[in-house]
């Protein structure tokens, strides 16, 4: 009889080892699965490419109320501010997506240079509320993430602009490809 009460207590230490173990194996399975979920709910969110301007331009519509990261070079002679309601507008014209189409045009000085001069090529007005940055100017690449408006004009929420000086140097050597 002593034996079966002690092989009872074996079996009852067993089990309870058992569900204490299980608990732990539960908890960490959970903490695994949260941190799965935040990795890629943070990475689908930050996931936006770039889209060029002919690429706004031809889905048009089907981007209308999507955040949109837009890339383009600025035409200096449209650049309009408002310090009263720090509203600035602006036109961007296409400048390629693709880094080697840009390389075959002489690179990106090149392809900001052309670009901002060549009447032909699409171009897409926006605006963006803010202080006006030192660096809006003719031939700046501008990367902005805004949303195409049903009125076919860009409303850039975030706005960065890469100086056209710092590619000048590269022009002659650019050049002479």
């Amino acid at each position: 009889m002593e034996e079966a009460a002690s092989t009872q207590n074996i079996v009852a230490k067993q089990l309870r080892f058992g569900q204490g173990r299980m608990k732990f194996v539960i908890g960490g399975l959970l903490i695994v699965a949260a941190i799965i979920y935040l990795i890629v709910s943070s990475t689908s969110a930050g996931a936006q490419y770039f889209l060029t301007v002919k690429e706004v331009l031809g889905r048009g519509q089907a981007l209308a109320g999507k955040d949109v990261r837009l890339s383009g070079v600025v035409i200096g002679k449209t650049i309009q501010y408002d310090s009263s309601t720090l509203t600035i507008r602006f036109a961007v014209a296409h400048i390629p997506g693709d880094n080697s189409e840009i390389d075959k045009e002489g690179g990106i000085a090149a392809v900001l240079q052309k670009a901002a001069s060549d009447p032909t090529l699409p171009r897409l007005q926006v605006v963006y509320k803010g202080v006006k940055p030192d660096l809006l100017k003719d031939q700046a690449q501008a990367i902005m993430t805004g949303r195409l408006g049903s009125d076919g004009v860009f409303y850039a929420s975030d706005l960065l602009l890469k100086c056209p000086t710092r590619y000048q140097d590269a022009v002659p050597a650019q050049a002479g490809k």
